[in-house]
């Protein structure tokens, strides 16, 4: 069985940082892409952030210069870290693994969620 999960939201004040990780478990083998996107009440899911098992990565115009995303390919984990955050942040935040080749076959995965919550 292949799970992520994620761990690291909470509530912060604006201005402040939080960090996100998620860990890939299960018989894995490898991982081409792994993301973070989110959804606030009342709008679709986006991408915030993804990196190639490359290491290459991409970043939404609204989180650039503030969020860095990194991985551990070793550890099937993927990071996130959230600087300098806002208000219109706050949001559940999931990861997504996809193109993950495990003892299950080959795949896209979600997590379950954490909720990032800014104050103002």
């Amino acid at each position: 069985q292949v799970q992520l999960v994620e761990s690291g939201g909470g509530l912060v004040q604006a201005g402040g940082s939080l960090r996100l990780s998620c860990a890939a478990s299960g018989s894995i083998f490898g991982i081409n892409v792994m993301g973070w996107y989110r959804q606030a009440p009342g709008k679709q899911r986006e991408l915030v952030a993804a990196i190639s098992s490359g290491g290459s990565r991409n970043y939404a115009d609204s989180v650039k210069g503030r969020f860095t995303i990194s991985r551990d390919n070793a550890k099937n984990t993927v990071y996130l870290q959230m600087n300098s955050l806002r208000p219109e942040d706050t949001a559940v935040y999931y990861c997504n693994a996809v193109g993950l080749r495990s003892a299950l076959g080959y795949g896209d995965y979600w997590g379950q969620g954490t909720q990032v919550t800014v104050s103002s």
